[in-house]
């Protein structure tokens, strides 16, 4: 498949990158410097800036699928369905966040107490950008939270699965690593589970 990338140089897009093409994709890095990315087979770099919805929709027609991996604060939903649309690339994959699960009945892990002060604007962010999608009708979207603990770490190959709570491992720890949440997107994008719905990841 074609694949771009937008917000490709981030610490999650460079994953994304070396997942899809280990898998055979080729990929196009749209970013404000993706030509810095190291030269590689099957790897295409545009330099774009992302708020630019006519240079985004540009830089993104021609592609099977377009994947989302910019801070909610600075893209907002519209910045980047809009260009998707225009562009006729037929899905919508988004790196969504953790804020926006449940942890209770009614309870999304953003508005429990001790969600930390710092992260609250992008979490809130990333809950009206899912809140959006939600609404959209003519777009094949599918947004991916992490788990609350989303660091670079190991790719293990393994993850497990759910919808809209947060997983927690055996021992009340909720985490995945951006390599191995990169092959829960890959695996998305190459076999469709989740069409127009959100879904989580961790171990």
């Amino acid at each position: 498949m074609n694949i771009a990338i937008i917000g490709a140089t981030g610490r999650v897009g460079t994953r994304l990158i070396d997942e899809a093409l280990r898998r055979g994709h080729h990929v196009t890095a749209l970013a404000r410097t993706a030509s810095r990315l190291p030269t590689r087979d099957s790897l295409t770099t545009r330099n774009v800036d992302a708020t630019d919805s006519q240079a985004l929709a540009a830089a993104l027609a021609g592609h099977d699928v377009a994947i989302s991996t910019a801070r909610f604060e600075q893209l907002k939903a519209p910045q980047v369905v809009g260009p998707v649309k225009t562009a006729g690339v037929p899905r919508l994959l988004v790196v969504g966040g953790a804020g926006s699960l449940f942890v209770a009945p009614g309870i999304q892990l953003v508005d429990t107490p001790g969600f930390p002060a710092a992260y609250k604007s992008e979490a809130s962010a990333g809950r009206d950008f899912l809140n959006a999608l939600s609404g959209e009708a003519d777009l094949n979207w599918t947004f991916l939270s992490p788990s609350a603990l989303f660091e670079p770490g190991e790719r293990t190959g393994k993850y497990r699965a759910g919808k809209d709570e947060l997983l927690a491992d055996a021992a009340g720890k909720s985490w995945i690593s951006m390599e191995d949440y990169a092959i829960a997107m890959l695996d998305e994008i190459e076999h469709p589970a989740h069409p127009r719905q959100r879904f989580t990841v961790g171990y």
